[in-house]
């Protein structure tokens, strides 16, 4: 006999599409990062173009703000904006911005100078702007659903990275004897991640909503007062009217002061993790790691091993015996990380390069392990409206750590004739 629940449909357990749902949002997790990833793992081409404009710190920071401004206005309005409008348009923008920037090459013939560098941090900084809608309208939509949507979500942004670096590799060995090697692998890069944005606004528009356990936790979701997911039933062949004429008391819900006190703890994980990692990556390990054997292999090498270790950390929560799911630890475990710091500079002034993969690998496993723990851990006990609210609070803390985390890592320059 099938189980039914409170809403009179099946329960999730009974319903089919879980493990569909899970590849579909790993694939919406690698294109909301597979651009921007495309453009940090490509970053030996901007130094050969841009040699004194340091790419891989500028980019970042032309970046960030847009993405933190725009996921700040979100998040303060987001129980009034209509999910399914905000990620179709944000995945619809990471669309024509990898385009542009693959046309802006192509018309450019790879030059240098200024005016192509400005017109790449437009691009970039519309980048940001799809991030913000992506992201939070993502994790905000998943964090009422299982948590393996989340988790696979996450394990999605990590595997952009992994992914854009084994191209990288590959492509950088497939090239690098030939005439204009580098800018033909750069080429093929924005094609693949132009593609992938392309496939997104499809999953995310055609076959996401109608898979049969994301109609179970959107109608419940609507049952508790979500006025979020009306377009995405809408575009599932349900019917809400039903659902808006329920009593207005029963949908009363935690304000987002509320949520944000009652999580903070969470959201200053997040900020921790982030603020260390960004400090260091990208733009340390392009400018601040000396030459070792690998010679311009050497960054290259730096970036896979983060972006494998990440995507292997998002993985790890699955295995329930090293889950962090303690709020004091999970806190202990974000401060610890800072020691990271101390560790990266004398390893980058004394050490080998093995040292230095050692140290990059580990910081890419605790980014992903933690950020998981800590995404999967905070939205338990509430009601979905709040659920999403604070999924929403917490990548605008996400990428407040990163915005700070860019912004210190100019500090690593300083004093080296370089700045």
């Amino acid at each position: 006999m099938t189980n039914l629940d409170s809403t009179g449909v099946p329960s999730p357990s009974r319903l089919e599409g879980k493990y569909k749902a899970m590849v579909v949002c790993f694939f919406l997790g690698l294109g909301s990062l597979v651009s921007w990833n495309s453009m940090l793992t490509i970053g030996d081409y901007y130094y050969n173009l841009f040699p004194n404009y340091h790419p891989a710190r500028v980019l970042t920071l032309v970046y960030q703000p847009f993405a933190l401004g725009t996921m700040a206005l979100l998040a303060y309005n987001e129980a009034k904006i209509d999910t399914r409008k905000r990620n179709v348009m944000g995945y619809i923008l990471f669309f024509l911005s990898t385009l542009g920037l693959l046309v802006l090459d192509l018309g450019t013939s790879g030059k240098g100078g200024i005016g192509n560098y400005i017109g790449i941090c437009v691009f970039v900084a519309a980048f940001g702007v799809a991030d913000a809608h992506v992201q939070g309208g993502m994790v905000g939509d998943l964090s009422f659903m299982c948590p393996e949507f989340v988790q696979s979500f996450f394990a999605g942004l990590a595997a952009s990275g992994a992914l854009t670096s084994a191209l990288r590799l590959i492509t950088k060995a497939a090239f690098d004897k030939s005439s204009n090697g580098l800018r033909k692998g750069v080429m093929l890069f924005l094609a693949i991640s132009t593609f992938f944005e392309f496939l997104c606004i499809f999953l995310y528009a055609f076959v996401f909503a109608k898979l049969p356990i994301v109609k179970y936790y959107r109608t419940k979701a609507a049952s508790e007062g979500s006025k979020t997911v009306n377009a995405d039933l809408a575009a599932a062949g349900i019917n809400t009217e039903e659902t808006a004429a329920a009593d207005i008391a029963k949908h009363e819900r935690l304000s987002n002061k509320q949520l944000l006190f009652q999580n903070f703890d969470y959201a200053l994980d997040l900020y921790l993790i982030y603020v260390l990692t960004l400090s260091i990556f990208p733009g340390f390990l392009f400018e601040n790691t000396g030459s070792h054997q690998l010679g311009s292999w050497y960054p290259v090498v730096l970036i896979a091993m983060y972006n494998l270790l990440d995507l292997i950390g998002r993985y790890t929560p699955l295995i329930k015996s090293i889950k962090l799911e303690s709020r004091k630890g999970l806190l202990i475990a974000s401060l610890s990380r800072f020691l990271l710091i101390p560790a990266f500079y004398f390893t980058a002034k004394y050490g080998d390069q093995g040292y230095m993969i050692l140290l990059v690998s580990f910081l890419g496993l605790t980014n992903g392990h933690l950020t998981v723990c800590v995404l999967t851990a905070a939205p338990k006990g509430y009601k979905a409206p709040e659920q999403n609210a604070l999924g929403n609070l917490l990548v605008l803390f996400l990428l407040g750590g990163i915005f700070s985390g860019v912004a210190l890592d100019w500090l690593w320059i300083i004093g080296n004739g370089k700045f």
